[in-house]
Protein backbone atom coordinates (compact mmCIF):
# COMPACT_ATOMS: atom_id res chain seq x y z
CA UNK A 1 0.00 0.00 0.00
CA UNK A 2 1.51 3.42 -0.85
CA UNK A 3 2.10 5.74 1.92
CA UNK A 4 1.29 9.36 2.53
CA UNK A 5 4.24 10.63 0.44
CA UNK A 6 3.68 8.00 -2.63
CA UNK A 7 -0.22 9.05 -2.55
CA UNK A 8 0.96 13.04 -2.78
CA UNK A 9 3.35 12.37 -5.68
CA UNK A 10 0.58 10.80 -7.56
CA UNK A 11 -1.53 13.86 -6.80
CA UNK A 12 0.87 16.08 -7.89
CA UNK A 13 1.40 13.70 -11.21
CA UNK A 14 -1.88 13.83 -11.83
CA UNK A 15 -2.14 17.87 -11.18
CA UNK A 16 0.62 18.19 -13.23
CA UNK A 17 -0.34 16.31 -16.32
CA UNK A 18 -3.80 18.45 -15.69
CA UNK A 19 -1.94 21.41 -16.29
CA UNK A 20 -0.09 20.27 -19.03
CA UNK A 21 -2.85 19.56 -20.77
CA UNK A 22 -4.90 22.31 -20.13
CA UNK A 23 -2.22 24.40 -21.56
CA UNK A 24 -1.14 22.61 -24.71
CA UNK A 25 -4.91 22.42 -25.09
CA UNK A 26 -4.72 26.64 -24.00
CA UNK A 27 -1.54 27.49 -26.57
CA UNK A 28 -3.28 28.65 -29.97
CA UNK A 29 -6.62 30.14 -28.43
CA UNK A 30 -5.62 33.76 -28.91
CA UNK A 31 -5.63 32.83 -32.95
CA UNK A 32 -9.11 31.43 -33.36
CA UNK A 33 -7.79 29.61 -37.13
CA UNK A 34 -4.64 28.21 -35.22
CA UNK A 35 -6.43 27.25 -32.16
CA UNK A 36 -9.12 25.28 -34.29
CA UNK A 37 -6.23 23.54 -36.48
CA UNK A 38 -3.95 22.91 -33.44
CA UNK A 39 -6.66 21.56 -31.85
CA UNK A 40 -8.55 19.26 -34.71
CA UNK A 41 -4.56 17.71 -35.18
CA UNK A 42 -3.96 17.21 -31.61
CA UNK A 43 -7.63 15.65 -30.78
CA UNK A 44 -8.16 13.77 -33.85
CA UNK A 45 -4.16 12.48 -34.09
CA UNK A 46 -4.57 11.19 -30.19
CA UNK A 47 -8.67 10.35 -30.19
CA UNK A 48 -9.44 9.37 -33.27
CA UNK A 49 -11.93 7.40 -32.96
CA UNK A 50 -13.64 9.98 -30.04
CA UNK A 51 -12.86 13.31 -32.00
CA UNK A 52 -15.27 14.38 -35.29
CA UNK A 53 -13.64 17.38 -37.55
CA UNK A 54 -15.84 19.37 -39.98
CA UNK A 55 -14.07 21.88 -42.13
CA UNK A 56 -15.44 24.59 -44.24
CA UNK A 57 -15.01 25.17 -48.01
CA UNK A 58 -16.18 24.76 -50.75
CA UNK A 59 -14.79 21.56 -53.07
CA UNK A 60 -12.75 24.13 -55.18
CA UNK A 61 -11.63 25.94 -52.51
CA UNK A 62 -8.06 26.27 -51.66
CA UNK A 63 -8.72 26.95 -47.88
CA UNK A 64 -10.26 24.28 -46.03
CA UNK A 65 -10.49 25.46 -42.20
CA UNK A 66 -11.13 23.67 -39.05
CA UNK A 67 -15.46 24.84 -38.52
CA UNK A 68 -16.61 22.76 -35.76
CA UNK A 69 -14.65 19.84 -33.63
CA UNK A 70 -16.68 18.00 -31.11
CA UNK A 71 -15.16 14.92 -28.83
CA UNK A 72 -17.27 12.55 -27.34
CA UNK A 73 -15.90 11.08 -24.07
CA UNK A 74 -19.18 8.88 -23.31
CA UNK A 75 -21.64 10.96 -20.81
CA UNK A 76 -20.47 14.05 -22.29
CA UNK A 77 -19.83 15.22 -25.62
CA UNK A 78 -17.22 18.67 -26.10
CA UNK A 79 -17.67 20.73 -29.06
CA UNK A 80 -16.02 24.17 -30.31
CA UNK A 81 -17.37 25.60 -32.91
CA UNK A 82 -15.56 28.87 -34.96
CA UNK A 83 -17.61 31.12 -37.03
CA UNK A 84 -16.60 33.16 -40.23
CA UNK A 85 -15.70 35.95 -38.14
CA UNK A 86 -12.76 34.24 -36.11
CA UNK A 87 -15.43 34.12 -32.58
CA UNK A 88 -15.42 30.80 -30.98
CA UNK A 89 -18.11 29.24 -29.00
CA UNK A 90 -18.18 26.03 -26.30
CA UNK A 91 -20.37 23.36 -25.10
CA UNK A 92 -20.69 20.40 -23.30
CA UNK A 93 -23.65 17.71 -23.96
CA UNK A 94 -24.46 15.91 -21.51
CA UNK A 95 -25.71 12.80 -23.54
CA UNK A 96 -27.70 9.35 -22.51
CA UNK A 97 -27.42 6.33 -24.81
CA UNK A 98 -26.57 9.19 -27.27
CA UNK A 99 -29.72 11.34 -26.56
CA UNK A 100 -28.66 14.68 -25.43
CA UNK A 101 -30.36 15.95 -22.30
CA UNK A 102 -28.51 18.90 -21.49
CA UNK A 103 -26.35 21.78 -23.18
CA UNK A 104 -24.58 24.20 -21.67
CA UNK A 105 -22.41 27.06 -23.61
CA UNK A 106 -18.94 27.43 -21.38
CA UNK A 107 -16.49 30.14 -21.94
CA UNK A 108 -13.26 28.77 -23.69
CA UNK A 109 -11.40 29.04 -21.03
CA UNK A 110 -13.89 27.11 -18.92
CA UNK A 111 -14.32 24.38 -21.68
CA UNK A 112 -10.35 23.95 -21.89
CA UNK A 113 -10.65 23.13 -17.84
CA UNK A 114 -13.33 21.46 -18.21
CA UNK A 115 -11.79 18.68 -21.14
CA UNK A 116 -8.65 18.60 -19.90
CA UNK A 117 -10.18 17.69 -16.64
CA UNK A 118 -12.39 15.13 -18.30
CA UNK A 119 -9.38 13.35 -20.66
CA UNK A 120 -6.87 13.15 -17.80
CA UNK A 121 -9.99 11.39 -15.37
CA UNK A 122 -10.17 9.11 -18.65
CA UNK A 123 -6.63 8.49 -19.07
CA UNK A 124 -7.04 6.91 -15.59
CA UNK A 125 -9.69 4.48 -16.24
CA UNK A 126 -8.36 3.64 -19.34
CA UNK A 127 -5.04 2.58 -20.83
CA UNK A 128 -5.62 3.25 -24.56
CA UNK A 129 -6.87 6.89 -23.46
CA UNK A 130 -3.80 7.42 -21.09
CA UNK A 131 -1.83 6.66 -24.39
CA UNK A 132 -3.76 8.64 -26.44
CA UNK A 133 -3.46 11.28 -23.27
CA UNK A 134 0.57 10.61 -24.08
CA UNK A 135 0.36 11.47 -27.47
CA UNK A 136 -1.73 14.75 -27.12
CA UNK A 137 0.86 16.21 -24.56
CA UNK A 138 3.44 14.99 -27.57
Amino acid sequence: MADDDELALLAQDDGMRFELLASSLRADANDAGAFMEALAEKLGGALPQRARVERGGGMFSHKHPVRRIALNLGDYEYVVVADGGGALSAARTHLVRGIALKSESLGLDEWIETLAAELTQLADRSAQDRAALQRLLG
